[in-house]
């Protein structure tokens, strides 16, 4: 098998269960319109990444697009195109172990990122004490800084700051937000990313029922 070369019933497997996840999320409302992207690291240097432009209530296991994974780029030429943020997959890829990225835009975390985030610098977003950080398999389950990284036109240009970010910071939590626009997590499988998602979710929801931790203001300071 070459490094682009993928086992069709691998790439099936991998197509219907990110075909079902991405219903799935649909579902609870956390990827409206065609809005989000999940993908699955494959054998052979490669990722399967859900395609750009589909309705993910609708999502079959043909709508995937096969890239190579450390870079983003497309494996083999198609009629389909990945999605636009596929290199934030990438970099996430290329400088952790992960096995599966899920982007979507919940509600909370969505609005905690239009809080918390800055335009154009990285700022963190320190959560203490909540229960829930034992879901993210954090070395110090107590406490941790989930990056906010600045929302910039061009989505190149925030997979580089994620993966400086994340060459940097080995011990991040497999999580981040872009300001005014969304969360991503990322874990061995799409069922480990979900959990995690769904931590956070409520986490977010936690600190703007509580107020806590968050800016009075937003992301001019």
């Amino acid at each position: 098998m070459t490094d682009t070369a993928i086992d069709d019933d691998e790439r099936v497997r991998a197509g219907s269960e990110l075909a079902a996840f991405s219903r799935a999320l649909y579902g609870r409302g956390w990827m409206p319109g065609t809005a989000g992207n999940l993908s699955v690291r494959l054998p052979g240097g490669t990722a399967l990444i859900t395609a750009s432009g589909r309705d993910k209530g609708d999502m079959t296991a043909d709508d995937m697009v096969v890239v190579r994974a450390d870079t983003g780029e497309e494996a083999a030429p198609g009629p389909l195109r990945a999605s636009a943020e596929t290199t934030i997959h990438s970099a996430i890829y290329r400088t952790t172990d992960a096995g599966a990225v899920i982007h979507v835009h919940s509600p909370y975390a969505t609005a905690v990122a239009c809080r918390t985030g800055h335009r154009t610098r990285l700022t963190p977003l320190r959560i203490e004490r909540l229960e829930l950080l034992k879901g993210l398999g954090l070395a110090d389950p107590a406490r941790t800084e989930v990056p906010v990284f600045p929302n910039w036109p061009e989505v190149p240009r925030i997979a580089a700051d994620v993966a400086d970010h994340l060459a940097a910071t080995p011990h991040a939590p497999p999580a981040l937000l872009i300001t005014d626009h969304g969360i991503t997590t990322w874990g061995r499988d799409l069922a480990q990313a979900r959990n995690r998602l769904e931590c956070l979710e409520s986490i977010c929801q936690l600190l703007l029922l509580a107020g806590s931790g968050l800016p009075a203001e937003g992301k001019e300071g």
